[in-house]
């Protein structure tokens, strides 16, 4: 990568006290959901207060939701989720598994940028809740020179609460920038034929290590309200063709795999079959060895690495269940870096060929 603070250069024919300008070139912003500072308290409160604020997550009307919230439940809660961190965090990094993994996957971004386009493109990550910040991360694109940021949020399937929100964030960012960079947003990529081969790939790799087969394969996505559905969100229809595509693809037939929601907050219906049920209900029905892949998420983190790894094989256990086998994210893996690598391209288009 260029440094931008050397290469400056005052445009000719400007006045002696004209700014200098950086290169142009293009930034790659990856964006993932966020994490806290640290496990304890007000980590975690910071962190929490910021995530249950953003009205695409909850859209309850703020006099009914913010007292309710600020009074309750940050009073409690960051103590049970910073226990469900500390169980799971990088203490060797002392940071979250998220982040070492975004991390991972942008230098392996970065590589295969650099490969593709040279020093044209500048690669980073940020995130929506947390740190890095993405109106930190604009601004640190927008001085070193990107004139045109392609910004890639890390969720195959497009929601309000996840894709949307990012988006939103970013263009808030943009707002504050006196020369705003032309931008673009991606569309979702689960339907990818590389994103599709590498879920594939992991599920194969991942039964190929197991003495036993699972009876079947549990696509976990995180879970929505029913009326997000009802209300337009696409969320729901893209996770059903999400599976279909990898079973088709895996040469399988129904009764190998199924999918399922999970991550229920709240008093009202979410997406169904929830998958702490589910899992449950599989091993009543005498599947005693079930393998669940979380196709939604693009790394690990605390609803895969705790929820899943944790509470959901609990509730597969207790109902009878012998064998429980989580196949991680795809993380930072070669498969997973083609597969992006390939959006990145095609969205590039016209701006680097």
């Amino acid at each position: 990568m260029l440094d931008a603070a050397n290469t400056a250069v005052r445009p000719e024919h400007a006045p002696a006290d004209h700014p200098r300008i950086k290169p142009a070139k293009v930034g790659i912003l990856l964006a993932n959901l966020g994490t806290p500072d640290d496990y304890t308290y007000w980590p975690m409160r910071r962190y929490l207060n910021e995530f249950l604020s953003d009205k695409r997550v909850i859209d309850i009307a703020s006099w009914k939701w913010q007292p309710l919230l600020q009074l309750i439940i940050l009073t409690k809660r960051p103590f049970t989720s910073g226990a469900n961190y500390k169980s799971i965090w990088n203490h060797d990094k002392g940071e979250s598994p998220l982040m070492t993994i975004t991390k991972d996957q942008t230098a392996k971004m970065k590589a295969a940028m650099a490969e593709r386009y040279g020093d044209q493109v500048m690669v980073d990550f940020c995130m929506r809740y947390g740190n890095p910040s993405t109106k930190s991360k604009v601004r640190a694109m927008v001085e070193a020179g990107c004139q045109k940021i392609l910004f890639v949020p890390l969720y195959p399937q497009q929601a309000g609460a996840t894709s949307a929100t990012a988006n939103d964030e970013f263009f808030r960012a943009l707002m504050e920038e006196k020369w705003q960079p032309a931008v673009r947003t991606i569309p979702p990529y689960f339907d990818h034929p590389l994103y599709i081969d590498a879920l594939a790939q992991s599920v194969e790799t991942a039964y190929a290590a197991l003495e036993n087969k699972p009876d079947i394969l549990v696509c976990s996505y995180h879970g929505m309200p029913k009326r997000y559905l009802l209300e337009g969100d696409p969320y729901h229809c893209q996770c059903q063709k999400n599976t279909r595509l990898l079973k088709e693809r895996l040469g399988w037939d129904n009764t190998q795999i199924t999918t399922t929601f999970q991550s229920v907050f709240g008093s009202e219906e979410w997406l169904k079959p929830y998958t702490v049920d589910h899992v449950a209900d599989l091993a009543k029905q005498g599947k005693k060895k079930i393998a669940v892949i979380a196709p939604a998420f693009s790394a690990d983190c605390i609803e895969t690495l705790e929820e899943i790894n944790e509470e959901i094989k609990e509730s597969f256990e207790h109902a009878g269940g012998e064998e429980f086998t989580y196949i991680p994210c795809l993380n930072d893996d070669d498969a997973h870096i083609k597969a992006l690598s390939a959006v990145v391209e095609s969205n590039l288009k016209g701006w680097l060929d």
